[in-house]
């Protein structure tokens, strides 16, 4: 708002930048502009201020779609006081010379006119849509409809208004319908998510299968070559019983041919030392047995021979001589 200060029978407004202000004495402009500073009387001066900034207007209303069904539509849009000076002669944006406030509501004067040129030309779209349509495609046509309406409409015109942009931000049904229309979807993305998981866990369990085929097979693997391991170690040892036993057998054979070969030497020596003595006589060979004997005795320190054993013998050796 204008800064106003008073003094004595006059006063001095200052203004900013971003606001038109008018001053007007006995029906003729005084001072006009933006950002204006001048002195004035507060008798005979009526002031008028107008923003000429960028605003933004927020819209919620509800439309019925041509299936009888409620939807809310949300926008906005952005508007700017394009002409102040037509601006205040169609408005109320006049000033109190003491507090330099409005002394009606002329942006209320334009939101209200804005919002129901809006929102007329919305509901004459949205009641040609059914309800599927205006949520698929209502935002985009409610944007391009109010967009050409509010800058074709003489009165926004006329009262120096321009519409910079307009916004649909968005068009939605009521809680239950919305709720009713979001099933289908949240069914077919929970069908898609259970599909997912089951796909997983059946790779999951696919995964482990073959890894159970590779660990079955390993151990097949393992003990076919345990068994074949098991029959060389066999054979090995076959082979190594039959070569030992055939060792064995050749040493035998080595063995009874010198056993043979030694009995047949010492037969053939026992048959000649026989044979030598075959006509020796029975003495001689008494006496070579009793000294063989005596080779073999231990040694006798004491010999004490008495008559009894010594008869006997005399008389054979007499009898022997004869």
């Amino acid at each position: 708002m204008a800064d106003i200060t008073g003094y004595p029978f006059v006063k001095h407004l200052r203004s900013t930048g971003s606001v038109y202000v008018q001053h007007l004495a006995r029906g003729r402009v005084r001072h006009e502009g933006r950002g204006v500073s001048f002195w004035f009387r507060p008798l005979s001066a009526a002031l008028a201020e107008v923003p000429v900034e960028d605003r933004e207007l927020p819209l919620l209303f509800h439309a019925l779609t041509a299936d009888f069904q409620d939807v809310t539509v949300q926008s906005a849009l952005t508007y700017r006081v394009a002409e102040p000076a037509a601006a205040a002669q169609r408005l109320d944006f006049s000033l109190d010379p003491r507090t330099g406030r409005w002394r009606g509501t002329p942006l209320e004067q334009i939101a209200a006119l804005l919002t129901g040129t809006l929102q007329q030309s919305a509901l004459q779209l949205v009641a040609t849509m059914r309800l599927e349509e205006a949520l698929t495609t209502g935002v985009e046509q409610l944007r391009g409809t109010a967009m050409e309406t509010l800058t074709a409409d003489p009165r926004l015109t006329e009262t120096g208004l321009e519409v910079i942009d307009v916004r649909i931000v968005a068009v939605r049904p009521e809680s239950d319908v919305e709720r009713a229309l979001q099933t289908p979807t949240r069914e077919r993305v929970q069908g898609e998510a259970d599909r997912a998981t089951y796909e997983r866990r059946a790779t999951a369990v696919e995964r482990e299968r073959a890894i159970s085929q590779n660990e079955l097979a390993t151990k097949v693997e393992l003990a076919r070559r345990e068994a074949e391991l098991v029959d060389r170690r066999g054979a090995n040892a076959r082979r190594e019983a039959e070569e030992a036993a055939a060792a064995d057998k050749v040493r035998a054979g080595a063995e009874a041919d010198r056993t043979r070969t030694l009995g047949d030497a010492e037969a053939a020596a026992q048959s000649a030392r026989l044979a030598a003595y075959a006509d020796v006589p029975a003495e001689v060979l008494w006496a070579l047995a009793a000294q063989e004997l005596a080779g073999h005795l231990p040694d006798i320190d004491n010999l004490t021979l008495t008559p009894e054993l010594l008869t006997p013998v005399l008389a054979r050796l007499a009898g022997g001589a004869r």
